[in-house]
């Protein structure tokens, strides 16, 4: 079962690295499958220079894949932790992500060892509308919100935990096709 943990916006590595110490040390290392961020490429101007960079995909989020069976163990080594990192839990049960958030998960970040990351798109706008040409967001043009060119982002409306979220995955418009 994959679980989202809440940890302090910001501080998500370190969070990260700080539960599997904890984990560790308390002899639960096995009860994580996966715990990770998951992250998004960007690309961005500095000094004239474009930039390649890394951001979290969900701020103030980890995932851990567990059994289910190991929840119980998931939350006792996420109380160990120095830092704030919880399980989402709805009237007091811990929440599973829905099978499609794991999908869209798995579809869109790709996995590069122990890390999960959304590559950069690249596409084009015609006739107003937005066109996937490589990356992960090709064929799946619906799900953008927004579009900021200079910042090369695409804003996306994602239900996780069963809340809405705006998420931003890079998208690079090459040009603009009338």
């Amino acid at each position: 079962m994959w679980y989202a943990v809440q940890v302090e916006t910001g501080r998500e590595d370190v969070s990260c690295d700080l539960v599997k110490q904890a984990a560790r040390a308390a002899g639960l290392e096995g009860v994580f499958e996966e715990l990770f961020v998951p992250k998004r490429r960007t690309l961005s101007k500095r000094s004239g220079e474009l930039v390649e960079g890394e951001e979290p995909l969900f701020p103030g989020y980890l995932i851990a894949v567990a059994k289910p069976r190991d929840t119980e163990a998931v939350a006792a080594a996420l109380k160990r932790a120095p830092r704030f990192a919880k399980l989402l839990a709805y009237d007091g049960v811990f929440t599973p992500l829905a099978a499609d958030e794991v999908a869209w998960i798995c579809a869109f970040a790709r996995k590069e060892g122990l890390r999960r990351v959304v590559d950069m798109s690249e596409g084009h706008v015609e006739g107003g509308r937005v066109v996937v040409t490589s990356g992960p967001l090709v064929g799946r043009e619906g799900l953008i919100r927004k579009v900021d060119r200079r910042k090369r982002v695409a804003y996306l409306r994602l239900r996780i935990c069963g809340r809405e979220v705006e998420t931003k995955v890079g998208l690079s418009l090459v040009r603009k096709k009338r």
